[in-house]
């Protein structure tokens, strides 16, 4: 079973975030309703508490599931959770996914036309920065703690802090940056660079290495393994961030991970199913539960907005479908079998469907994709079985991402790594997929263009095809067309300082300290 996320205490953290620093306030309130970490952290328990809701900030999006009490303003609960967001940030600009929907903007991310003011980009960027504001918060509140437990929820909320300064420093290359030195207060974050964020994130993971709990600890919080893995990334991708290539540090973390105690799921359709909690390769997930973290966002999101046209509900569990997303003929023809009868990770839905997309608005223009589903790897109901909301977590990290990772580094030139292992790796993969050896490639295969490709293959629908894309010269340019791509058809490049989201023109009037990304 999933660890259930505990009662949420964003009140407490919101009265905490603003409230006045003046010494005044440095003595206990008298009023019992008045909160403070004095009077809200009064036993172990309640800071477990809190660690919950900083990690319910990527999955949940208010104070009541599915919706009634936002954590955010301005935008509609279900559209405005995390996962939601970063999902489509990640897929929808890419060649992985479309979506039918006329809500807002929303079709001018797979365009790739968006501007400041788009209000799908500003509530990413507002879930990014409240979950860092809950984390300096807690981590004020747990700094100098000496109880075991309390220093590695310590540790943790450190570790969530730097996943949402990743998103940031990936999507947004120059946020307003706050930490818990920073007193809460009114004042006007300063806007820090992407070479000085990148650093803080490298070294802030590295100051907690020792404090987290080894691998496999306990399944859905933070581990060194997950530690390792965002660090990975964070070099592979050194190249775009900061300018250097950080491929054999890449190298080093992979390896840490690839020797802490995960392993490959036997079947990959077991990481995307009810029960994935149970698959040996999840590092790290975003939890979700029919029961007990109801959302319109997240994994609910994924699973109901893959399903219409003549693919019936039940078969995944749920009890009704949104008709949105599909995928482009871009990516199916990165399988050379469509049918999923070879290469068992091709899990398409074209019955009723035109694999040309004449009009994105049309849900049966483009294949749908089945990845996700709400029943279990035996194909029975999910253990809160539920019309609406799932039990299915989503797959933030795990092995295989490694291993792809691990290859990439090494063609790139890391020199801690072997060729030879690399291409082990890979075979490794794509034997699950062909569920024998008829898929292996030869190290003459193995080149940078086949890792992007065997990315896209393996790891569809995962949140990491822009990343990928951006860093292989390959999401705005012309090297790369898929249909829709800049709002034609056909395809076509689109302006190369589309490789970084705009900041926020609400957020640009707010602090007049930020400065816009270029080209905006």
């Amino acid at each position: 079973m999933k660890n259930k996320i505990l009662k949420p205490l964003a009140v407490i953290f919101a009265a905490l975030m603003f409230t006045s620093c003046i010494k005044d306030l440095d003595v206990t309130p008298k009023d019992p309703n008045i909160v403070t970490s004095l009077t809200v952290y009064n036993t172990p328990g309640a800071y477990k508490e809190g660690l919950a809701k900083l990690y319910a900030t990527f999955s949940v999006s208010g104070q009541q599931g599915p919706s009634g009490q936002p954590d955010i303003a301005g935008i509609d609960e279900g559209f405005g959770n995390y996962l939601r967001q970063y999902w489509n940030a990640q897929e929808l600009t890419t060649d992985e996914a479309v979506i039918a929907w006329n809500d807002a903007s929303i079709k001018d991310f797979h365009w790739q036309t968006w501007a400041p003011n788009d209000v799908f980009i500003a509530a990413l960027y507002s879930r990014i920065m409240y979950t860092v504001a809950l984390c300096n918060e807690y981590i004020r509140a747990t700094a100098g703690n000496t109880n075991a437990d309390i220093v590695k929820y310590h540790a943790e909320a450190r570790f969530l802090r730097a996943l949402a300064y990743y998103h940031a420093l990936d999507l947004y290359g120059n946020p307003p940056f706050v930490t818990e030195a920073d007193a809460p207060g009114a004042f006007f974050p300063k806007q820090t660079t992407r070479a000085a964020l990148y650093t803080y994130i490298e070294t802030e993971l590295k100051a907690i290495e020792n404090g987290l709990g080894a691998p496999k600890f306990e399944y859905a919080r933070a581990d060194q393994a997950a530690l390792w893995t965002l660090l990975a990334k964070l070099y592979l991708n050194a190249k775009v961030y900061i300018g250097q290539d950080k491929n054999s540090e890449c190298v080093t973390y992979c390896n840490k991970v690839i020797n802490s105690g995960y392993t490959l799921a036997p079947k990959y359709a077991n990481n995307f199913t009810a029960d994935n909690n149970l698959s040996t390769e999840m590092i790290f997930p975003i939890t979700a539960d029919g029961k007990h973290t109801q959302t319109y966002g997240g994994m609910v999101y994924l699973i109901h907005a893959q399903i219409g046209g003549s693919m019936p509900p039940a078969q995944f569990g749920v009890g009704g479908g949104w008709g949105g997303l599909r995928t482009t003929k871009a990516f199916v023809n990165k399988f050379a079998d469509t049918s999923g009868a070879t290469d068992k990770r091709a899990m398409f839905w074209s019955a009723g469907q035109k694999l040309e997309i004449n009009d994105i608005g049309q849900f049966t223009d483009g294949w749908a994709i089945t990845k996700f589903s709400n029943l279990t790897s035996t194909g029975a109901a999910a253990p809160h079985a539920h019309p609406d909301f799932v039990d299915t977590d989503y797959p933030v990290f795990r092995l295989a991402d490694v291993y792809l990772m691990y290859a990439e580094a090494v063609l790139r030139g890391g020199t801690s790594g072997n060729a030879a292992t690399a291409l082990g790796y890979v075979n490794a993969l794509r034997q699950r997929a062909y569920s024998n050896t008829s898929g292996n490639i030869t190290s003459g295969q193995l080149t940078l263009d086949f890792i992007l490709d065997e990315r896209a293959r393996e790891l569809y629908w995962e949140g990491h095809r822009r990343t990928d894309l951006v860093r292989f010269g390959k999401f705005t340019s012309a090297s790369y067309l898929w249909p829709w791509k800049g709002k034609v058809a056909e395809g076509k490049a689109t302006e190369s300082f589309r490789d970084l989201f705009p900041i926020p023109s609400n957020d640009l009037g707010a602090n007049p300290t930020l400065k816009q990304n270029p080209g905006y």
